[in-house]
């Protein structure tokens, strides 16, 4: 069986019950194998866009006996997943603007029956802004400790609705844990960099100092 590191745990835990998942980035493909092995999804494309994760995740699944579940393919984002072969997206692993720039350029992703699952490895908050300034509703938030890092993970459902949100929505989005106190020093200690260039206001700073 199939263990999924902390991150992925959270990944793994948004994502619906009996569903189609497209696992976009799926490096070794361990996300969609657990899941199957769990009985979580019903089957899954899994793409990346180089051949050798592609073929790492392949060898896992041929090792599961999971090859009638999991269709692997190699493609640039969404490029090679139609609308009808997937009900649950997961995108992680990379960049918030990665992260953008794939839904951007996919034709089918406001759908209202479809649901995201994001891990965005760097700004969390340029993927925030993107998707409620284009009729997306963000769902559960939560930051994940793993070893010495903190990840961002959350959901997201298209629904129509533009969202006109503060600056310090696109930075906490619905997180309602602030445990971590180390992750909220690391992005305010950033935002004061930031701020020093007049990129962020006086107001995020604040609120910012208020979690801590």
């Amino acid at each position: 069986m199939i263990k999924l590191t902390r991150r992925l745990a959270a990944v793994a835990h948004l994502v619906r019950e009996d569903t189609i998942l497209a696992d976009i980035g799926c490096d070794h493909g361990f996300l969609p194998v657990y899941l199957l092995q769990n009985g979580k999804i019903k089957s899954a494309v899994a793409s990346d866009i180089n051949l050798g994760p592609l073929n790492a995740c392949k060898a896992i699944v041929q090792e599961t006996e999971l090859e009638s579940k999991v269709k692997c393919v190699i493609c640039d984002g969404l490029s090679g997943i139609g609308e009808n072969e997937c009900d649950d997206v997961a995108i992680c692993g990379m960049g918030g603007e990665l992260i953008v720039k794939i839904l951007s350029q996919c034709e089918w992703i406001k759908n209202s029956k479809k649901h995201y699952i994001f891990n965005p490895m760097t700004h969390p908050e340029i993927l925030r802004r993107y998707l409620c300034e284009n009729g997306f509703e963000i769902g559960k938030d939560i930051i994940v400790k793993e070893g010495k890092r903190f990840y961002s993970v959350f959901e997201a459902a298209y629904t129509g609705k533009i969202a006109d949100h503060n600056e310090i929505y696109y930075y906490l989005g619905n997180i309602d844990n602030f445990e971590h106190k180390d992750y909220f020093r690391h992005l305010l200690n950033y935002l004061e960099k930031k701020a020093r260039g007049g990129n962020v206001s006086d107001e995020v700073i604040s609120a910012f100092k208020g979690l801590l």
